[in-house]
């Protein structure tokens, strides 16, 4: 195959690649769910498992390197969309406050990483398939 020659790019979401470099095509797919916008994907997806693991949103925040106000941004935005809660939430005391998902968090995430796995499954098996002639 003749090696590509590719423009480099500038611009913010597009990918730059040097001159005269060969590169591998690949895919990446992700999945977002909207109401009226955006409501749920990867980066909330990740945030409640954070949540999950470490029983705090704070915990949480930090471990992904974000404010503690982002996190409660993002959270508060998808159950505002969503139309339910998605972090139950105890206070303090003897044992200390935390945070949990609530049944419907579990069950949405639960969904969420079935669908992705099944749409990576069906992308990794068409994609050489549809795509023969670049890669």
């Amino acid at each position: 195959m003749p090696q590509k020659k590719c423009q480099l790019v500038d611009a913010p979401a597009a990918l730059c690649y040097i001159l005269n470099m060969e590169t591998k095509l690949r895919t990446v797919l992700t999945v977002r769910l909207f109401c009226e916008g955006k409501c749920f994907g990867p980066g909330v997806a990740q945030l409640l498992h954070r949540v999950r693991e470490r029983k705090s949103l704070r915990a949480a925040a930090i471990s992904m390197g974000m404010a503690y106000s982002k996190a409660w941004t993002v959270i508060k935005n998808a159950e505002e969309s969503l139309g339910f809660k998605l972090l139950e939430s105890t206070t303090g005391g003897k044992h200390g406050g935390g945070a949990f998902l609530s049944p419907n968090a579990e069950k949405l995430l639960a969904a969420y990483e079935d669908y992705c796995a099944l749409l990576q499954a069906y992308g990794e098996k068409e994609f050489p398939r549809l795509f023969a002639e670049f890669l």
